[in-house]
């Protein structure tokens, strides 16, 4: 029941027309991992559930059959940053500044993606923290359970992907 309601959430809060041929590649824990096509993405919303017409957080990793995104972090804000506001990625203790723009985050290229997919193998949860235009902090936190699993099975399944090409 837990994975159902996961991948109902998922969908729901990145759901559109083009997603239809979209299919589940693992889900478990907190985590789930998607083909999309010319993208596999892993994915988990925040454990702190939205209210109703709010924004729900998400965050995940993306692999594209081109290698172009390999591992990308991004992730949705359930709040706008204040503009000139850091977006900090924490991983067990570990911080890792995002690019952002409005309530979107995302990592800042390779060398940080893989150390961001380092730390997560190790650690118990993590967060992703700024202050909105109020000034006021706030932080969306994620469960790892199943997050590692969901990585590998997402970037799996690009990689067979674009050696078939």
């Amino acid at each position: 029941m837990k994975k159902r309601w996961l991948l109902l959430a998922l969908a729901a809060s990145v759901g559109s027309a083009a997603q239809a041929r979209d299919s589940v590649i693992y889900a478990g824990g907190a985590w789930a991992a998607i083909d999309r096509g010319t993208t596999c993405e892993a994915l988990s919303r925040s454990v702190r559930t939205a209210a109703k017409g709010k924004v729900q957080a998400i965050a995940g990793f993306t692999f594209s059959t081109d290698r172009r995104r390999w591992g990308e972090f991004h992730a949705r804000l359930r709040r706008m940053p204040r503009p000139g506001a850091a977006v900090m990625l924490r991983i067990g203790g570990q911080p890792f500044m995002l690019v952002s723009r409005g309530n979107e985050a995302w990592s800042d290229g390779p060398l940080q993606e893989r150390a961001i997919i380092s730390a997560l193998r190790a650690a118990n949860g993590m967060t992703v923290e700024s202050r909105d235009t109020a000034g006021g902090r706030f932080v969306d936190p994620y469960s790892l359970d199943g997050a590692a699993t969901a990585i590998d099975a997402a970037a799996a399944a690009c990689a067979g992907k674009s050696e078939r090409r």
